[in-house]
């Protein structure tokens, strides 16, 4: 393990570094039917972009606000990452809680840039505080106690030349496997096994480290005219993979058998005018996906009628769409953009070109949106704004009961503020945990469950 204060690209594991005590600076959890921070004169709840804070000001995180709260670094920053499921169950809530995660770093050179998996693990709940004096015994029991709850990280990382945009991970059979865009200008499909071996067992991972050497991709295209951040997994064929390009266009990935090779046809799917930036398929039928672009517009596709999309919402946000996402058992679609804007558009609607629903809580660009995989009212989106917001849309205004002054004109729907992080990039709720989000930042990962979902 590595001593806290190095480096922890340096080492194969690590101990996570939990938040420091309820008082640490710039962290807040701004639950909407409570009160949130405390002054020194009188409580009041601090909403993120109404009020600036004032010379001397500082915000204090709330732990009561979590259920549970972790935060961790890697090393060089995460644009983006993606929760590999794993076989500890469903629903998983009883604590400790253990994930793994597929990450890929933007370092300052191209050679020191790595494609990681992490593993998680001794993740406990948040204590409320012990109220009173104890006996020093007492005390010594609950240091020996607090060292058995310290969370716990491994981390298995390949050398990757070029800084990763976007990582998405999927099952396929018995792969583990990871796509990546990179600032190369090529998407590259990854085994992760040996690393998932090696987060799991500590023989294994000094092997790995012994025998490193730079990631050496399954699979590699190098078709796109541009470098990109668009790419997803079909959830309904397994290996079926998409990707779009800053270029306009976008290209699907049909697998081959024996699981490493793909076929790509080169005419590209091409309506859009400009940069595709997000792409997201069908969670019901296998064939279509949505994307979103730069040129303002969300399109639908289907891949047996290329090259043209089969319905649009174009001047769907008055500038840039950064983000969709595809609800799982409902025809929504969100979408975040550089407008700040939060929509939720039905695909039964769609060509109205109007959404069903319209918030604008974040004061800046959208950087990430997702559906909760257990609830499909709720989601959660992430902005340049550094705030994580968290959402259910079976809220009604009727449902409210009477709320604190500086609330009363949000949205019901708005569940739960989270701060604390700088350029929060992307976010994902964790598919076995309900409730549970990790988020990638420049400042490093949380790992969250509000009291809120």
């Amino acid at each position: 393990m590595s001593a806290p204060d190095e480096d922890t690209f340096a080492e194969e594991g690590g101990e996570m570094e939990e938040l420091a005590e309820a008082g640490s600076d710039e962290d807040e959890g701004v639950e909407m039917e409570e009160e949130g921070a405390a002054g020194e004169e009188e409580r009041k709840v601090y909403v993120p972009g109404i009020e600036p804070l004032r010379p001397g000001e500082e915000l204090e995180m709330d732990r009561s606000a979590y259920r549970m709260y972790h935060e961790c670094q890697t090393g060089a920053p995460c644009l983006s990452f993606d929760v590999l499921r794993d076989g500890g169950g469903e629903n998983r809530e009883q604590f400790p809680l253990s994930m793994l995660l597929c990450a890929g770093t933007q370092a300052e050179t191209a050679m020191s840039n790595r494609l990681l998996v992490i593993r998680m693990h001794n993740l406990h709940g948040t204590e409320k505080d012990k109220e009173g004096e104890e006996s020093s015994d007492e005390e010594s029991d609950e240091d020996d106690e607090d060292d058995d709850k310290k969370p716990q990280m491994e981390l298995a990382m390949m050398p990757h030349y070029g800084g990763i945009n976007r990582v998405r991970a999927t099952q396929r059979g018995e792969q583990s496997l990871a796509a990546v865009w990179s600032d190369k200008g090529q998407v590259e499909i990854f085994d992760l096994q040996p690393q998932l071996i090696a987060v799991h067992s500590s023989a294994a991972m000094a092997s790995f480290i012994k025998q490193q050497k730079e990631a050496t991709a399954l699979f590699s295209f190098s078709g796109h005219m541009a470098e990109g951040f668009a790419v997803d997994w079909s959830p309904t064929v397994p290996g079926r993979l998409v990707s779009g390009d800053c270029k306009k266009n976008i290209h699907v990935w049909e697998p081959r058998e024996g699981g490493a090779s793909w076929q790509i046809d080169q005419r590209p799917f091409s309506s859009h005018s400009k940069s595709v930036e997000d792409l997201q398929w069908s969670p019901t039928e296998a064939t279509v996906f949505a994307s979103c672009s730069v040129d303002q517009s969300i399109r639908v596709w289907d891949i047996r009628a290329p090259p043209n999309s089969m319905l649009s919402a174009d001047g769907a946000h008055s500038s840039d769409i950064n983000v969709i996402s595809w609800n799982r058992s409902e025809p929504f679609i969100l979408s975040g953009g550089d407008d700040g804007l939060l929509k939720v558009w039905d695909l039964r609607q769609f060509k109205t070109g109007r959404p069903v629903a319209n918030f604008k809580q974040h004061s800046a660009p959208i950087t990430s949106v997702e559906w909760s995989p257990v609830d499909s009212s709720v989601f959660a989106a992430s902005g340049a704004d550094d705030v994580i917001s968290q959402w259910d849309l079976s809220v009604e205004s009727c449902d409210v009961g009477a709320r604190v002054e500086g609330v009363k004109d949000l949205p019901p729907q708005l569940l739960f503020l989270h701060q604390g992080q700088s350029e929060i990039k992307e976010i994902h709720w964790h598919p076995q945990m309900p409730g549970v989000m990790v988020s990638t930042a420049l400042s490093g990962f949380n790992l969250f469950r509000t009291i809120s979902v």
